[in-house]
């Protein structure tokens, strides 16, 4: 499911759980909303309150952690692509062919961890390296260097292939969402309840009507904001794939 369809859903699970506490209020007798239970049901609000606030915001904090560690992943992808290609180039002309191999292949590479090739995207699909790729470092590997120079370049662009094949495995295997279903209800579950004990004990006034959407708003944005995160190749807060792709320039004649 989407972040935006379940941000709404959440949003309506919220606003529910707010006119159910209307209809509450106009249904019970007066003597069940007395002072001696408004004050016990306010203090257990207060505690779900506070496990819903400290939730969510553990939430965004490891949401935001995640995306930095993989937009950090993806400049490292880039800049392992560049230094490779430039050990490549620093060997001599008989990598030329291998230069080619990894410039064809940074566009399925892309296409993969960006999930723009829907067959690519199946879940359960094991990671397989494109045929470029794997071409690219055998390549590397059969280099026959004649000089200490180019064996040092040569075991140098190993070490950096090696790693860059390591950072790919990193992104290939991101996961889809940081908030498993179960957890996602509970906090619904909470929130619904805070929203309800809100509209129990006070009437909805227009200006109370108001401040209650914005209050549902805030709160389904927030699960909006994490799911979007946690998600950092697809939506609208996607890792732009550009860098990357534009990291080297084509070959010269």
């Amino acid at each position: 499911m989407s972040p935006i369809a379940v941000s709404f859903m959440a949003l309506a699970i919220i606003l529910a759980g707010a006119f159910f506490g209307t209809l509450l209020r106009n249904t019970l007798p007066g003597h069940y909303l007395a002072d001696d239970s408004k004050d016990y049901i306010r203090l257990g609000t207060g505690l779900v309150t506070t496990l819903a606030a400290l939730v969510l915001g553990l939430l965004v904090g490891s949401a935001n952690s995640s995306y930095d560690a993989q937009s950090t992943q993806v400049r490292h992808l880039t800049a392992n692509i560049v230094l490779l290609d430039t050990l490549l180039e620093q060997y001599g002309p008989e990598a030329r062919d291998a230069r080619d191999n990894l410039r064809r292949a940074v566009e399925p590479l892309v296409k993969r961890i960006w999930r723009e090739d829907s067959l690519e995207a199946a879940k359960g699909t094991p990671f397989r390296g494109t045929a470029l790729a794997e071409d690219a470092f055998g390549k590397i590997l059969n280099l026959s260097p004649k000089t200490d120079l180019q064996r040092a370049f040569k075991d140098r662009a190993i070490q950096v292939a090696t790693d860059l094949v390591q950072t790919r495995l990193l992104l290939f295997e991101h996961p889809d969402s940081s908030i498993p279903m179960p957890f996602l209800a509970v906090l619904l579950f909470w929130l619904a309840i805070i929203f309800m004990s809100f509209s129990l004990f006070s009437r909805l006034t227009p200006i109370n009507i108001v401040a209650m959407l914005v209050f549902a708003i805030s709160a389904s944005a927030a699960l909006f904001l994490i799911l979007e995160l946690s998600q950092p190749f697809v939506g609208l807060m996607r890792i732009s794939s550009t860098p990357l792709l534009n990291a080297l320039a084509p070959l010269g004649s």
